[in-house]
């Protein structure tokens, strides 16, 4: 069930491309009321230009704990309390066998992808729990159910997103939702770093999107800590 017409206030990471800038279209054309970051100084700049205030956009690398304190704290008091929390920023590693991964590279996967969500968490949720309220989704991934060659690190952390979001669920009082969602295969820069041309053959962003927002608005605490996939 689709709650379009109540405008809620959604955070959202990863919101500058891919499937983050896809949901702030389509959330913004729903009638939500977006906060959203992205680590590309020019894609934020941009998204201010097409979504001004009550909107609210700012340059932030979930990675770094203390600038996302900072966001979340700024957020807090100018915006309020997030209704629905959605982690969506995420990176993935070149396609490679494991031990050929750099260290380097496999830090960067872990420290965006996992410990990104829970600097975010830290940020956020204290407040959605003081009123007892609100929804979290963690952008997980077929690659959090199941695996594949070559993406390795992608899959550990994506895997660790069903189990942090599945415990986080029982650890938040009533009134309130964790849900991991797989978003499915979709055409996106990340897709192609694994699939190449053959992505061509899944649906874009903005197609996903058209069914992911519904769904996402629809997600309330009976879904909590279930694991969910978005409609085909």
């Amino acid at each position: 069930m689709s709650h379009t017409s109540e405008s809620r206030l959604i955070v959202l990471t990863g919101a500058t491309r891919g499937l983050g800038r896809a949901l702030t279209d389509g959330l913004i054309a729903a009638g939500q009321r977006v906060v959203g970051c992205g680590r590309s100084a020019a894609d934020i700049e941009a998204l201010r230009r097409d979504f001004p205030a009550p909107h609210r956009f700012d340059q932030v690398d979930v990675a770094h704990a203390e600038s996302v304190a900072a966001w979340a704290s700024s957020v807090l008091r100018e915006q309020g309390v997030p209704d629905l929390l959605i982690n969506n920023a995420g990176v993935i590693n070149r396609n490679a066998a494991l031990w050929e991964v750099p260290a380097q590279e496999f830090d960067l996967v872990v420290d965006v992808n996992l410990k990104g969500i829970a600097n975010v968490l830290r940020g956020f949720v204290p407040a959605m729990v003081d009123r007892s309220r609100g929804v979290i989704v963690n952008l997980s991934s077929g690659w959090g159910r199941s695996v594949s060659a070559e993406v390795a690190p992608y899959c550990a952390t994506k895997w660790g997103v069903e189990g942090l979001t599945r415990a986080l669920a029982q650890e938040l009082p009533a009134g309130m939702a964790a849900v991991p969602l797989n978003p499915g295969v979709i055409n996106t820069e990340m897709l192609h770093s694994c699939f190449g041309k053959s992505a061509d053959h899944y649906p874009t962003a903005d197609q996903w999107a058209q069914r992911a927002v519904p769904h996402l608005l629809g997600l309330s605490t009976r879904d909590n800590g279930q694991p969910a996939t978005v409609p085909h």
